[in-house]
């Protein structure tokens, strides 16, 4: 019985338009070339700031990132970044009783705009708060002591296979694909994506399938 569930953030809950946007603005790009480089390097399953490199060689792209915060131009999230079904999915799986827990490859900056947000959920933790980023191990340990639960207990649910499917299962977290956003599509028909216990095209579909279909 699912107790826990543990959700990435990026191209799961929060479209990562504005992320992108912003910095083909900073880095004075047209922000379709920036998403395109973008496309291009997850489809060579290449670490998405390799786009940013591209655009920028020998950009170091976390003291790029320093430098827009104390520009005033660093990161921002509101209700508008948010998926239309997030809020809602995670409200009616925290009133079914279950502890929901945020967990992804974010910066500091990104976790405290989220606990902003103040959506309904237990607990809100980030990549950068860990010192640890998926798909490494140790990740997946904090997802556990975050969810509070066993790992046959706990789900973790995610877009990208390779990052969030392969290394929860390893970890004997239950997991589930959702298909949406690039990496959720590209990468749908992987053997990653098919270690899924469950493969989604929506967090309504979760609901359901977690706690029973609503009456």
């Amino acid at each position: 019985m699912i107790q826990s569930v543990v959700f990435d953030v990026g191209s799961t809950l929060v479209r990562e338009d504005r992320y992108w946007g912003s910095w083909a603005d900073w880095l004075k790009v047209p922000r379709h070339t920036l998403s395109a480089l973008v496309g291009a390097v997850v489809a060579q399953g290449r670490d998405d700031g390799d786009a940013i490199r591209l655009v920028r060689p020998g950009t170091d792209v976390e003291a790029e990132r320093r430098a827009r915060e104390a520009a005033g131009r660093g990161e921002w999230l509101d209700e508008t970044d948010l998926y239309p079904d997030a809020r809602s999915a995670l409200g009616r799986l925290r009133e079914s009783g279950l502890r929901v827990a945020l967990a992804g490859n974010q910066s500091l900056r990104a976790g405290e705009l989220l606990r902003g947000l103040e959506l309904p959920v237990d607990a809100v933790a980030t990549s950068s708060q860990w010192g640890v980023r998926k798909p490494d191990p140790e990740f997946f340990r904090r997802v556990l002591e975050l969810g509070g639960a066993a790992p046959r207990d706990t789900l973790y649910v995610g877009d990208y296979p390779a990052l969030d499917i392969r290394p929860a299962k390893a970890a004997g977290l239950r997991a589930a694909h959702i298909r949406r956003g690039p990496w959720g599509n590209l990468w749908a028909g992987t053997a990653d994506a098919a270690q899924a216990d469950w493969r989604i095209d929506s967090l309504d579909e979760l609901v359901e399938i977690v706690t029973g279909p609503s009456t």
